[in-house]
């Protein structure tokens, strides 16, 4: 067992190794470790070479249909919207809801940042957050570290719930019951965090003079309709109604009770030209038409889910034991809503066919090295679980920690993150180890699904100290040799919120099993 077991984890080691002390690039990494999986799988778990390339197939399959679909849609809304001009009255539109830099930084690095990272995510919200807020006269560094914060949080509900939904495919669980799990694990970090902005940024407790109430309403804004949307629409919506729930409410606040302190008044703000209705509503059509089109396709409305989802092709491509059918999901699918929406609104902003195939085109070529990546990853995970190597590291994990295992849980999925800079990947690598793990001690399948959950939370907190997220703010602002100051702040936010999440994951497991 001790072989097999080192064995298992030479794919994790060698990942952690060429990211994190190599510094190679995540499309590099990920392919050589997919080799390395396929000759492990081969050679000590006695999978044939037919079952492993297989294995690996459906793994590829499932991150071109729907996974990156979805980033392809979701980035190229955003480059649309650059495009277009959009993009810049949505910016023109949220300067101008307060003159005082503390509601700016909740309302675009949590409201605004949340949006685009529940909507596109993979560094977006950060990138333009920051280089939002340091447009504005706001210290770089404390803008990236603010948006960074709050990107944390929100970063499992990315892309759509891409991360909750991949999770829960390779789980095995209900897409709904992650999300509301891990929502539900996030609570406490999710109210703290505006609060923690404010804070950081205001380098003192003072700065949260007049500022608690909108706060609350931020922190509590997100997590309330992502609760409820998660829970009756899926992972898909989650984040989504959060972020635009708790961005409307930081407004409406801000509008009926502004806050005004004169040590954070913005010093100078341009004259804007006026925005008119029409103007503002082409800019933000785009997102409207997607959360309008993943509603009516959702389970909220069976008539129009239950007839689009007949829309769908399975087939078979693993060919070892525990085989089944992959299905591609055609028209309910969150790619295909958003690029729907996506070109609606394209024409709607004036842009021509050509413009939309030369944006989608510059889309896709800079998302190579992210396609290889996804690619890889999912490969090797499923060449993982197929083969036995996650069970035999679970089952040997389990015998280590034993019930004690929930604790360290969010610790397995912010290492996750941490290495691969994503939400979804630690999903794909810890994913079905936490599950296994689970059931291995005993865990009723509510305790699988809670514990599963917990890598979502813990990528969440992981991301905090993502290298690659300090990486694309630093690169947004235009500013170089900071990464480690930031870095020096970030551990210190990370250590007792991963140590937090773990009572939250370790306690609540038994809460959840017996009322659920």
């Amino acid at each position: 067992m001790d072989t097999l077991f080192f064995a298992a984890l030479v794919p994790i080691i060698w990942l952690v190794i060429a990211l994190s002390v190599l510094k190679l690039p995540a499309f590099q990494a990920c392919t050589v470790a997919l080799v390395i999986s396929f000759f492990i799988a081969t050679e000590f778990f006695g999978m044939t070479y037919q079952d492993t390339f297989t294995a690996a197939l459906e793994g590829g399959t499932m991150a071109v249909w729907p996974i990156i679909w979805v980033i392809i849609a979701a980035i190229f809304t955003y480059n649309l919207s650059v495009f277009t001009k959009g993009m810049d009255t949505i910016k023109e539109m949220l300067n101008s809801v307060s003159t005082d830099q503390r509601v700016i930084v909740l309302l675009i690095a949590w409201g605004f940042g949340g949006f685009l990272e529940c909507m596109s995510g993979f560094g977006t919200a950060v990138a333009i957050g920051a280089s939002m807020l340091a447009s504005i006269g706001l210290n770089p560094i404390s803008a990236i570290i603010v948006c960074l914060l709050a990107n944390a949080m929100q970063s499992s509900y990315g892309s759509i719930g891409l991360p909750l939904t991949t999770l829960a495919q390779l789980t095995g669980f209900e897409g709904a019951q992650i999300v509301t799990f891990t929502t539900i694990q996030l609570a406490p970090l999710i109210i703290i965090m505006p609060f923690l902005m404010v804070v950081t940024f205001g380098q003192s407790l003072k700065a949260l003079k007049g500022m608690i109430p909108i706060c609350l309403v931020a922190g509590l804004g997100f997590l309330v309709p992502a609760i409820g949307a998660g829970y009756f629409m899926g992972a898909g919506i989650a984040g989504v109604a959060g972020a635009i729930f708790s961005m409307g409410l930081i407004i409406v606040y801000a509008k009926y009770f502004p806050v005004k302190d004169p040590d954070y008044q913005i010093q100078s703000i341009e004259d804007k030209s006026e925005i008119t209705f029409e103007k503002g509503l082409k800019a933000w059509l785009p997102f409207i038409l997607i959360f309008v089109f993943l509603i009516a396709t959702s389970k909220l409305v069976p008539p129009i889910h239950e007839f689009l989802s007949q829309v769908k092709t399975s087939i078979a491509i693993y060919t070892g034991e525990g085989a089944g059918l992959y299905t591609f999901t055609w028209i309910v699918t969150p790619g295909t809503l958003i690029m729907a929406a996506a070109l609606i609104s394209g024409f709607v902003q004036g842009a021509t066919v050509q413009d939309m195939s030369h944006v989608l085109g510059r889309t896709i070529k800079t998302m190579i090295p992210t396609f290889i990546t996804m690619i890889t990853i999912i490969g090797t995970a499923r060449i993982m679980g197929y083969s036995g190597m996650i069970t035999t590291m679970a089952t040997t994990t389990v015998a280590a920690t034993g019930t004690f295992y929930p604790f360290i849980s969010p610790l397995i999925g912010a290492a996750g993150s941490f290495i691969t800079g994503s939400a979804t990947t630690s999903g794909v690598l810890f994913g079905k180890l936490q599950a296994d793990s689970a059931m291995a001690i005993g865990a009723t399948e509510i305790g699988q699904a809670w514990v599963a959950a917990a890598n979502a939370s813990g990528a969440c907190v992981g991301k905090i100290i993502s290298p690659q997220s300090i990486a694309i703010g630093v690169a947004a602002v235009g500013i170089h040799g900071v990464e480690s100051q930031i870095m020096k702040f970030a551990v210190k936010v990370f250590l007792p919120f991963v140590i937090i999440m773990g009572c939250i994951i370790y306690f609540g497991q038994s809460v959840a099993e017996s009322l659920l």
